[in-house]
C-alpha cells in the first residue's frame, strides 16, 4: 500500500517535466488510479503495482530526454532559479502586453496614444474563460486560433491606419487589395525598384512574425492560466464583473470607456463593410444603366458648343486646402490671381467653383470617372463595373455628335489602356507617345509644360476638318512632390533633356515624404507650377475657339490637407467667347480662377449633367 500511494501523487511541472508532461502523467494516473480501485478494492496486486511503476518510470525516462525540457535547461534553472522566475514573469508579461495591445490598437495614427491602452478589452476577459474551460489539446488549438485572430485583427487596423492616413477612410476588403498592386508601382516609381521590393517582403515578413509572435502569446498566457487555474478563474470572474460595471455605469477614463470591445468592434465593422460593399456592387450594376443622355440622338448633344476647341484637364491633387489652407494658400493663391490677370490681358474670362471628389488622397482615376460619367464612382469595383459599359461619359458625347476628333493626352499612362474606348478618344498619347527624353520627376513621367507644348506640337497645333474635343491628365503634383519641376523657355523645351539639371538639383523624395510640414510646402509649390504651365500654355496658344475646362481630381492626402479636411476640389471655366460663360451664368460661380470659400459645391459626379444641360443638350433618358 505504501508504494501504490507514493506512485498515486502526479508529477510536478518544476521537477524535471515538461507543463505538458505533467498535465498528461496527472490524466494517466487518475485513470489508472480509478480502474484499479473499481477492479480490485482491496490491496492492490503486485503485478499491477509493478506494472504502474514501469510506466510512470518510463514517463520520467522521456522527460529526461528531447521530448522533455533539455538537461541543461533544467540545469541552469536550477542554479539560477531567480533568474528563470524573474525571466518567466518577463515573458508572460510581454505576452500579456502583445494580446491587450492587439486587442486594444486604434485604426488611425492620431488616436495611437498611451491612453488608448487603458481600456479593460471584453476580449480579452472571453479568451481567458474559454481557456480556463478546455482541457489541455482543445486550449492549445483555442490558443492558437486566438492568435491567428488577433493576426488578422492588427493587420486591418495596420491598413487602416495606412488608408486612412493616405486615402481619407479606412481598408475594403472587399475592394482594396486591387489597390496593393499600384501602391507597390507608386513606391517603385517614387523611391527606385529596390526600395518596392524591400517593402513588399517586409511587409510579407511582417504580417508572418506577427502571426509568430501573436500565437506565441496566446499559448504562453493559456498555459499559465491552466497552471494557476484557482487564481486565473477568480481574476477572470473579477475583471468580467468590473467590465460589466464599467459598461452599464458608461464609466470612462483618459475621455474613453473603461470597457472596451474595440477588438470584436473593429472586426464587426470590417465585416459589415465587406458586407454592403457585396450588395452595393449588385445594385451599382443596374444603377450603371439608366443614363438620362443615353438615347440622346447625336444631334441634340452639345449644340452650344459647335465649333469650339474644348479641352477638359485635370491638375492632379488640387483640392480645397491648396487654396484655403495657411501653409499652402498665400503662394497659390498668388500665382491664381497672377493667372487671372495674366488671362484676362489675353481676352480671356473664367468662372469658378467647386465640386466634391468621389476620391481622396488618391485614386485619382475615380474622380476622372466621376467627372465624365455622372455616376458617384468611389471605388474599384464600380470602376471596373462602369468602364466595362457603355454609359455615356462627357468625353464621349462629343465623339457621338461626329463633330469633334477627341483626344486623350495621358503622360501618366504606362501601359494599356482598354478605358479609351469607354471615355469615348480617337487617338491616345500616352508616356512614350509624347517624344519626352528628358528624366522622371518621382512618380510624373514629365514635366507638365513638356506635356503641353507636346500636346500642342502633336495634336492642338495641327490643322484639322473638325474641332477638338482633348482630355489632359497632368501629372507633376502628384505626391510625393520632390523633386518638382521648374518653368523654362517654351522655346527652350526641345526633348526635354533641359530638365536633366533641374531634376538633379531637386529634392529627394524619401527626405520630403517622411516630414509633414516640408510635404505641405513643396505640395502648394507643385500646384503653383502645373498652374502657372497650363495657363501659360493657354495664353500662349489659346484662340477665340478654344474652352478650357480645368479641376483638381482630389485632395492631397490627410497628412497634407490636414485631417477632417473636405473632399472639395475646384473647378474653373476658361473662354475667350462671352457667349460660352454666359450659359454657365446660372451657376453663380466666381469670377476669376479662384472660387470664394462661399461658391457653389456640387457633386463631382453632378457635373457631367450640368455641363450637357448648359450647352444645350436634350435629355433622352435610358432605362437600362
Amino acid at each position: 500500500m505504501p508504494v501504490f500511494t507514493r506512485f498515486s501523487e502526479p508529477p510536478q511541472p518544476g521537477d524535471g517535466m515538461s507543463e505538458a508532461e505533467a498535465e498528461k502523467a496527472e490524466g494517466e494516473e487518475s485513470g489508472e488510479d480509478g480502474r484499479e480501485r473499481a477492479a480490485a478494492p482491496g490491496p492492490a496486486p503486485a503485478a499491477a503495482r509493478a506494472t504502474l511503476g514501469q510506466r510512470f518510470s518510463r514517463l520520467r525516462a522521456r522527460a529526461a530526454t528531447s521530448e522533455g525540457r533539455p538537461t541543461r535547461l533544467r540545469a541552469w534553472r536550477t542554479r539560477h532559479p531567480r533568474t528563470a522566475r524573474a525571466l518567466r514573469l518577463a515573458t508572460t508579461t510581454l505576452a500579456a502586453a502583445l494580446v491587450l495591445g492587439a486587442l486594444l490598437l486604434p485604426n488611425t495614427l492620431p488616436a495611437l496614444k498611451a491612453v488608448s491602452f487603458a481600456r479593460i478589452p471584453a476580449e480579452a476577459v472571453i479568451g481567458a474563460v474559454v481557456v480556463l474551460a478546455l482541457p489541455r489539446r482543445p486550449r492549445l488549438v483555442a490558443a492558437v486560433l486566438y492568435g491567428l485572430g488577433l493576426t488578422a485583427l492588427t493587420t486591418v487596423n495596420l491598413l487602416d491606419m495606412g488608408f486612412n492616413e493616405y486615402l481619407g477612410r479606412g481598408f475594403n476588403a472587399a475592394l482594396d487589395w486591387d489597390l496593393l498592386p499600384d501602391a507597390q508601382a507608386y513606391v517603385e516609381d517614387t523611391l527606385g525598384g529596390g526600395v518596392a521590393t524591400a517593402v513588399t517582403v517586409g511587409a510579407v515578413v511582417l504580417v508572418l512574425l506577427v502571426a509568430a509572435v501573436m500565437v506565441a502569446a496566446t499559448i504562453r498566457l493559456s498555459t499559465v492560466l491552466a497552471r494557476h487555474r484557482v487564481r486565473a478563474t477568480r481574476g477572470a470572474l473579477i475583471a468580467g464583473t468590473v467590465w460589466v460595471t464599467c459598461s452599464a455605469l458608461g464609466l470612462t477614463l483618459f475621455g474613453g470607456p473603461i470597457a472596451s470591445e474595440r477588438g470584436a468592434g473593429a472586426l464587426r465593422v470590417h465585416a459589415q463593410r465587406t458586407v454592403e460593399s457585396l450588395r452595393d456592387e449588385a445594385a451599382f450594376v443596374q444603377q450603371s444603366k439608366a443614363d438620362t443622355f443615353g438615347n440622346t440622338p447625336p444631334g441634340e448633344l452639345l449644340p452650344d458648343l459647335r465649333g469650339k476647341d474644348v479641352i477638359f484637364t485635370f491638375i492632379e491633387s488640387y483640392g480645397r486646402s491648396a487654396i484655403e489652407d495657411p501653409v499652402m494658400a498665400p503662394g497659390v493663391d498668388r500665382t491664381l490671381d497672377a493667372s487671372t490677370a495674366a488671362l484676362e490681358k489675353a481676352g480671356f474670362a473664367a468662372r469658378s467653383g467647386w465640386l466634391t471628389s468621389a476620391t481622396y488622397g488618391g485614386s485619382s482615376w475615380l474622380g476622372h470617372s466621376t467627372t465624365m460619367s455622372g455616376l458617384w464612382i468611389d471605388n474599384q469595383r464600380r470602376y471596373r463595373t462602369v468602364s466595362a459599359g457603355d454609359h455615356l461619359t462627357l468625353t464621349k458625347a462629343f465623339q457621338k455628335t461626329g463633330a469633334w476628333d477627341t483626344v486623350g493626352v495621358m503622360p501618366g499612362v504606362q501601359k494599356g489602356w482598354p478605358e479609351e474606348k469607354w471615355y469615348g478618344l480617337d487617338k491616345l498619347y500616352d508616356a512614350f507617345d509624347l517624344g519626352y527624353r528628358g528624366p522622371k520627376f518621382s512618380w510624373s513621367t514629365m514635366p507638365d509644360q513638356y506635356a503641353l507644348e507636346a500636346f500642342q506640337r502633336q495634336v492642338h497645333g495641327k490643322k484639322r476638318d473638325k474641332p477638338l474635343m482633348s482630355f489632359v491628365i497632368l501629372t507633376s503634383s502628384h505626391q510625393p512632390w520632390a523633386p518638382i519641376p521648374k518653368m523654362v523657355g517654351w522655346d527652350e523645351l526641345g526633348d526635354g533633356s533641359v530638365f536633366d539639371a533641374i531634376q538633379k538639383a531637386g529634392n529627394n523624395a524619401s527626405d520630403v515624404i517622411t516630414d509633414t510640414t516640408r510635404s505641405r510646402e513643396e505640395y502648394g509649390k507643385s500646384i503653383q507650377y502645373s498652374v502657372t504651365g497650363l495657363t501659360q500654355w493657354l495664353e500662349r496658344y489659346g484662340t477665340d475657339d478654344t474652352v478650357l475646362v480645368f479641376l483638381g481630381d482630389h485632395q492631397p492626402i490627410a497628412r497634407v490637407s490636414g485631417n477632417g479636411a473636405s473632399r472639395d476640389v475646384p473647378v474653373s471655366i476658361v473662354a475667350k467667347d462671352p457667349k460660352v460663360l454666359d450659359k454657365v451664368a446660372g451657376w453663380n460661380w466666381t469670377e476669376g480662377l479662384k472660387p470664394d470659400r462661399d461658391a457653389p459645391v456640387w457633386k463631382m459626379s453632378s457635373f457631367r449633367d450640368r455641363f450637357l444641360k448648359a450647352f444645350g443638350s436634350t435629355p433622352h433618358p435610358s432605362r437600362g
